[in-house]
């Protein structure tokens, strides 16, 4: 279960020389180099990306193919030594917790869409494995789970309050990851971390609460915004142990959500009468007539009365038409919607509607709609997840079109706002960090914003944020390709020639694949 980096590069060079013709230039390719760094003992700290988490789920080659163990395999000709990554059990994905599954299965592309793979986990949290452990990437772990006692517990992972992914390799039930790291003396770090400060917020469509002010994480929920005092203590904290020992570094700061797939797939404005109509013209047409009759214009009548035209307008028939939301920040309106309404529906279903409708409004480009809000366009709202608790009965069955989404499903600019505000402040205590130590930086929010508006060409792709098609991001929006990592371990060992006058070689994109298939041989 363990990876050996410089067995398996040893084998792949060894291929690699029986397959090549007998040209010398290979041959004459100047060696890799340290500089200043010092190799030998390499560990990586961070999340999921460092983990090498893909398509929704930890897998093995998933984890083989993590930046971090594409960089070890850099380092090994420039003094780099073992690297050991504590691999899953399967190709599948998940995980269980004493026989149950507390982690789904990874997802493939069937050629219309993600779907998970046949086959069940094997990887037992509770069989905990043996390290220790150069790679330690904690899938969900924030800021300040690194360096929380008990993160690894197998009592907490029922309950929350521990990680089961860093639970089945931990070196005890109270161990921190900090610890598990400075326990092996590094002589060089990576540290990735903060994104899921923000992320678990972005994810839940920003029903989380912004704990900005908030000094006490125990007191935080996974939805939530870590106060970026917190994050500024702990992250200088961290860098300040995994440098005491003389260790150098590498860093790298965090992307904007909205640069990521997950948040900018789904269009604001989806509505035509194609749509409508299920590809039949005129039965959208006609559809579009009728919503605009009972529902639409009503609405933008009674809307208009109160100074709040523009919350709904009339659909059009001959372009694209945007989503029904349901917006919190705006005043509610709920009570002169009912009020206006009674006369000609009766005072109850005024009051239903006014409920549905008091804070609804047609979505704008500002919005971003979350990737799962994909398969809820249209959909009925059921008693769970319609916000009323009941299921609205028709025409209000509609998501999107009758019914608003909710907060679930959208980020509003208020949310996008705070979620800016928060990854900011992180960046600049990530920066002064890496200034303050002398660490090599990587500016991945700029790699990520390039990515999502035009792409980064290198060995003769040209790599995008595009939804399954780009190249760059895996099948859960999120989290990297095999390609994308490939490039994320390019932009690292850049930022650690600039630094330390390493010659790190750069990884061909080329042999990188954009999707994994069903099924991994």
């Amino acid at each position: 279960m363990i990876k050996n980096i410089k067995a398996l590069l040893l084998v792949s060079l060894s291929i690699v020389a029986c397959s090549s013709d007998d040209s010398n230039d290979s041959m004459t390719e100047a060696a890799a180099t340290p500089g200043s760094a010092v190799f030998s003992k390499y560990v990586a700290l961070g999340d999921s990306f460092a983990a090498g988490y893909s398509d929704g789920a930890l897998f093995i080659q998933g984890q083989q193919g993590a930046y971090p163990n594409l960089l070890a395999q850099q380092f090994v000709e420039a003094g780099g030594g073992e690297f050991k990554t504590p691999l899953v059990s399967d190709n599948i994905g998940g995980l269980l917790f004493a026989g149950n599954p507390v982690a789904a299965v990874r997802l493939y592309f069937n050629g219309a869409g993600p779907a998970p793979v046949d086959g069940a986990p094997t990887t037992e949290v509770t069989a905990r494995i043996t390290g220790p452990f150069n790679n330690l990437g904690v899938p969900g772990a924030k800021s300040y789970h690194l360096v929380a006692p008990g993160y690894g517990s197998f009592a907490g992972v029922p309950t929350g309050a521990a990680n089961p992914y860093y639970a089945r390799f931990a070196t005890s039930n109270t161990a921190t990851v900090i610890a598990d790291a400075l326990v092996q003396v590094p002589t060089f770090f990576s540290l990735w971390i903060g994104g899921n400060d923000v992320l678990g917020y972005a994810t839940s469509g920003g029903i989380g609460v912004n704990q900005t002010g908030n000094a006490n994480p125990a007191t935080y929920g996974s939805s939530d915004i870590t106060d970026p005092a917190v994050f500024a203590n702990i992250y200088s904290s961290l860098v300040t142990n995994l440098t005491a020992n003389g260790a150098k570094g590498v860093v790298a700061n965090l992307p904007y959500v909205n640069t990521l797939p997950y948040f900018k797939t789904v269009p604001y404005n989806p509505i035509t009468v194609t749509v409508l109509g299920g590809g039949n013209v005129a039965v959208g047409e006609a559809t579009v007539a009728q919503l605009n009759t009972l529902l639409y214009g009503p609405l933008n009548a009674a809307l208009t009365a109160f100074g709040a035209s523009d919350r709904i307008k009339l659909l059009s028939a001959t372009t694209s038409n945007p989503l029904l939301i349901k917006d919190e920040s705006l005043p509610n309106l709920s009570a002169q919607l009912t009020a206006a309404f009674t006369p000609s529906i009766g005072a109850q279903t005024a009051a239903f509607y006014g409920a549905v409708f008091g804070q609804a409004r047609q979505a704008t480009a500002t919005d971003l709609i979350l990737l799962p809000t994909q398969s809820v366009i249209g959909a009925a709202p059921t008693a769970s997840n319609s916000g009323l608790g009941i299921a609205p009965p028709s025409p209000l069955n509609k998501f999107g079109i009758t019914f608003p989404l909710q907060d679930t499903h959208v980020l509003i600019p208020t949310e996008i706002a705070e979620i800016k505000v928060a990854t900011d402040a992180y960046n600049v205590s990530i920066k002064a960090a890496a200034d303050s130590k002398g660490l090599a930086f990587v500016d991945t929010k700029a790699i990520m914003t390039q990515l999502s508006t035009g792409g980064i060409v290198a060995n003769g792709f040209t790599t995008t944020s595009a939804y399954v098609t780009g190249g760059g991001f895996s099948l859960d929006g999120i989290h990297p390709s095999p390609r994308g990592y490939a490039l994320i371990a390019n932009a690292f060992s850049t930022a650690i020639n600039e630094k330390y006058g390493s010659t790190l070689k750069k990884i061909d994109l080329s042999l990188y694949q954009i999707l994994f298939p069903k099924v991994i041989q």
